[in-house]
């Protein structure tokens, strides 16, 4: 109320009125009436109260901010602690990750060994197959180049013994073969 009122006094003293004509509190002078129905608006302002209204109203505004600014305070810290959360679970993800990916690594490795190693033994077995047919293949041709043989030897000697045997030793030959069969069947 005090710094309403110097407000008034300042507001008279540095009014236009001091510049008009003739006597200043006169109603005939437009300054002293302005003036009287200006402090007339203050006085009901001040007895009805408004100022104390309006420092409810700015006191209940600053009140919501300040409740506002709180929930909002609030709602950070919460944002931090869940992004500090997230920031968290982030990292052990990560560290899942790099371990899934360590052991994966790991398990490629062993399987590299374990098909080097089956590979060896594969291989080997096709080598040794391999060994069992070339022998067998070079037996079978030895036994073909020994029937071979024994037939072209046989061949021979049949034609060494037709040119050399005349009728009669052959005759002689086939009654004693005849002879010798007859003596095995009975």
């Amino acid at each position: 109320m005090r710094k309403l009122m110097t407000t008034l006094a300042l507001t008279g003293a540095a009014s236009p009125a001091l510049a008009a004509s003739g006597p200043f509190f006169s109603l005939h002078n437009t300054d002293f009436v302005v003036l009287l129905g200006f402090l007339l608006f203050l006085v009901v302002l001040a007895y009805f109260k408004v100022p104390g209204m309006i420092g409810n109203l700015l006191d209940k505004r600053a009140e919501g901010i300040r409740n506002e600014l709180d929930e909002a305070r609030a709602l950070r810290e919460e944002a931090q602690s869940l992004l500090a959360s997230y920031e968290r679970k982030q990292r052990e993800v990560r560290e899942q990750a790099d371990r899934i990916v360590a052991h994966a690594r790991d398990e490629a490795k062993i399987a590299a060994g374990q098909a080097k190693i089956d590979l060896e033994k594969s291989i080997a077995r096709r080598l040794a197959a391999a060994t069992d047919q070339i022998a067998s293949a070079e037996a079978a041709a030895v036994k073909e180049v020994r029937d071979r043989a024994a037939t072209v030897a046989v061949q021979a000697a049949r034609d060494v013994i037709a040119k050399q045997m005349t009728k009669a030793d052959a005759a002689a030959l086939i009654d004693k073969a005849i002879a010798e069969v007859g003596q095995k069947l009975h």
